[in-house]
Formats: structure tokens, C-alpha cells, sequence
């Protein structure tokens, strides 16, 4: 009789039982850490520091009072607890992963925004548009410091980073009330991920992968679940439409997807790493090419009426941002250790991740597999910034789900495991 087939990557063991029993515990270590995480209180939510306002800090009011410390700790459980559920998702049952991370990500929806204000911010650029009629391009929050949504605001001197599709459809949330807008936009990022996680899942099988594996890596994260449900990131959406739009050149849909992929850098200018591998990758370039032709007429015309020429100033922005360094992204790390200027890091990472892009493309071009080289660039651009934030591992998650290369997994869960403790206030 010949041997069964599995799937690449389905770390299915010979011992099923046994390794049901492990992701049964990593499922139920993910939910005892979750209470605290997504409850530590005032003092873990930037936003609500000083004299944060009741509707601020949601469901869990002032919370259970975690220090720093502990919330560091509590995350390494958290994240040796995911470790557990993915290495076992193939032998777990569907309907309980699913139904779990349901109710985890509602966990962290119901929580107040964590260990950031950028929601504040995306709420405050809207606001600027559509109540104080200034452009979010040219202005920053601080040029309506009346506005109720302002003494929550992070950066208050800068213009919108973001690109003019997220910031036109962030305009209706200006007509609701501050709180409103707020809990909108948790469930936004809640919804999000939930949908890239069973998009991941749906492409797994195509790919040769154990669905549940992908949707776990995904939807179980916890800096996806802490910072980008926690703190209502708008990479969960932006990531969702990128995805979307490589399920569609996968299926043969070229047009859709250059239209999804472009659509998703009028988001986010950030997700542009993945047009040049589904252009290489693609079975009809044309037809990608004008789809996304397409979309980039259609963004442009909606930025030019919407905000004039100064939508393209997002991008001196977002590169200005890039100027800044964190504590643990690799070029300050390197700096550190090696006590030499971080500056100089910072342009031979930038060197080398061109020249590291360039050789991903030239292996696409003589047949490599695009979805695992989109996701070696994605790995390789945050490791290459030096304003490295924990939310931005979402970018590399979904690529290294699908991508049927172990070393490209083990790698992302590395880097997930170096930004446990930033933007704590250790």
C-alpha cells in the first residue's frame, strides 16, 4: 500500500493523541494570559494615562493593575502558549481553533487601545478633514487642539503617514462621537484579522499546507492579538486587502489582484514590497499590470479631489518616520553591540536589503516560488528598519503561513519573539 500523503508543513506526529494534549494546553494557557493582557489597566494604555476618561478603557474598566514587568512576563506565556497550539493545530479540531480564536480576538476588541495611541490618530486625521475642513496632509492634530478626539493623540505634530484610501474611508467615523469612533475601529482591526487568518486558511490546502497551522500562526499571534487587535492597528486591514489581492493572481484572477494590491499601498504605503513578486509570479502580467493601472487612476483621482496634491506628501512622511529608531529593531541592536552609530546600521541594512530584494526577484524570475520570496522580503524589510514596531509583524505572518518553508516560519516566529517586550515601558 503506498504511504499517505501529507501535507508540506503539517508537523503531523506520530503520536496524535499526545500532541492534541499539547495544543489543548497552549489553547487553554492562551486564554488564562488573555484576562491580564487584555486587562493590565490605565497604566499600559498611553491614551488613558493621567485622568483617561471611563468609555476610553472599555469593557474592563480599570482593569487588574498588571505592571510592566508582569505584562512582559505574562507575554512570554503567552507566546510559549501559541507555540504550543501551532506545532499541534494539525491534530486539534477545526471548529475549536476557530471557535477559540473567536473568542480571544473578542477578548482583545473589548480591551482598551493598548500600548498605543495611533488609533487616536487615524481618528484625529478624519476629524481634521471633515470637522475642522483642513487637509490631514498638510496639518497636523495640533492645528485643532480643541478637538475632543486631540489630548489622546500620539503625534501631534505630524500629518498623516497614511495613504488617501484609508483616509477617506476613515472620514465617516468624524460624524460619530470620539468613543464610537473608537469601538468602530477596534472591531475593524478584531474583524480583520479574523478575515486574513481564514483567507490564510482557504490558501493553505493550494499550497500544500494544514489549514489550521496557517490560521493559527495568524489569528493566535500575540502581538497580533495585543497590539493589532489591542491597539486597533489599521495593518490587519491593509495586510487583508494585499493577501486578497495575491489569493487572486493564485487563482488566476490577475486583474482583480493588481487592483487589490494597489488598493492596499493607497492604504498603506508599507504593503508595496508585494507588487513586484506577484508581478514576477503572475501567469498574465498584462492583465496584472491593468488592473492595477486601474486602481492607481482611481486612488489618484480620489486623492487629488479629496486632498489635492498633498496626499503624495504621506510618503515624505512615512519616510520621515523611518528615520526614527526603536529599541529592539535589529539596526539599534547591531548599534548597541557593537557601539557604532546607529545611522551607519541603518544604510548598510538599507544597502543590504535592496540587494537582498533584488536577489528574491532574480529567483522569482528564473521560477522560485513568488508567495515565499514576498515573504522572505517582507521578513527582510522589518529586519532591515530601524523603526521596527510589533504590530508590523503582521506584514510577514501571512506570507510565512503559506510560504511551505520551514526556516521562513521559524524565522518570523524569531522576530515575534524579539518584540515581545517592545512598546512595554519596561
Amino acid at each position: 500500500m503506498a504511504a499517505e500523503t501529507k501535507p508540506a508543513g503539517s508537523g503531523l506526529p506520530a503520536n496524535g493523541g499526545a500532541r492534541a494534549a499539547l495544543g489543548f494546553a497552549g489553547l487553554i494557557g492562551l486564554a488564562l494570559v488573555a484576562v491580564p493582557l487584555a486587562a493590565p489597566g490605565p497604566g499600559l494604555v498611553p491614551a488613558a494615562r493621567g485622568d483617561g476618561p471611563g468609555w476610553l478603557l472599555g469593557l474592563y474598566g480599570e482593569g487588574l493593575g498588571i505592571g510592566a514587568g508582569t505584562y512582559y512576563a505574562l507575554l512570554w506565556v503567552a507566546f510559549a502558549a501559541h507555540l504550543c497550539v501551532f506545532f499541534a493545530a494539525p491534530a486539534l479540531d477545526r471548529r475549536l481553533l476557530r471557535g477559540a480564536s473567536v473568542l480571544l480576538i473578542a477578548a482583545f476588541a473589548l480591551s482598551a487601545p493598548l500600548l498605543s495611541q495611533d488609533v487616536f490618530s487615524y481618528l484625529d486625521y478624519a476629524r481634521l478633514g471633515v470637522v475642522g475642513d483642513l487637509n490631514p496632509y498638510t496639518h497636523a492634530p495640533a492645528a485643532l487642539p480643541g478637538d475632543p478626539a486631540f489630548p489622546h493623540v500620539g503625534w501631534a505634530d505630524s500629518p498623516s503617514a497614511y495613504g488617501p484610501l484609508f483616509t477617506l474611508a476613515t472620514y465617516p467615523l468624524a460624524l460619530l462621537s470620539v468613543p464610537a469612533a473608537l469601538w468602530t475601529l477596534k472591531a475593524i482591526a478584531a474583524a480583520s484579522v479574523l478575515a486574513l487568518a481564514l483567507l490564510v486558511a482557504r490558501l493553505a490546502p493550494g499550497r500544500g499546507i494544514d489549514p489550521r497551522r496557517g490560521f493559527v500562526m495568524v489569528a493566535l499571534n500575540p502581538l497580533v492579538l495585543v497590539h493589532v487587535v489591542g491597539g486597533a492597528h489599521n495593518d490587519a486591514t491593509t495586510v487583508l486587502v494585499a493577501v486578497a489581492g495575491c489569493a487572486a493572481v493564485l487563482a488566476a484572477r490577475e486583474a482583480s489582484g493588481g487592483f487589490a494590491i494597489v488598493a492596499a499601498i493607497g492604504l498603506k504605503l508599507s504593503s508595496a514590497f508585494v507588487a513586484p513578486f506577484a508581478l514576477l509570479g503572475a501567469a498574465r502580467p498584462k492583465r496584472l499590470v491593468l488592473g492595477a493601472a486601474i486602481a492607481l487612476a482611481a486612488t489618484g483621482a480620489a486623492g487629488l479631489l479629496a486632498f489635492g496634491p498633498h496626499f503624495l506628501d504621506s510618503a515624505t512622511v512615512a519616510g520621515e518616520n523611518q528615520g526614527r529608531v526603536s529599541n529592539y529593531s535589529l539596526p539599534n541592536l547591531l548599534s548597541e553591540a557593537l557601539n557604532v552609530d546607529v545611522d551607519a546600521i541603518r544604510a548598510l541594512t538599507a544597502i543590504a536589503y535592496l540587494a537582498f530584494g533584488a536577489w528574491l526577484l532574480r529567483w522569482v524570475h528564473r521560477g522560485a516560488d513568488w508567495i515565499r520570496a514576498a515573504g522572505w522580503a517582507a521578513l527582510g524589510l522589518l529586519l532591515a528598519t530601524a523603526w521596527l514596531l510589533p504590530w508590523y509583524v503582521i506584514w510577514a505572518l501571512p506570507f510565512a503561513a503559506i510560504s511551505r518553508d520551514e526556516r521562513l516560519v521559524a524565522a518570523v516566529l524569531a522576530l515575534t519573539a524579539l518584540q515581545l517586550a517592545a512598546r512595554i515601558p519596561l
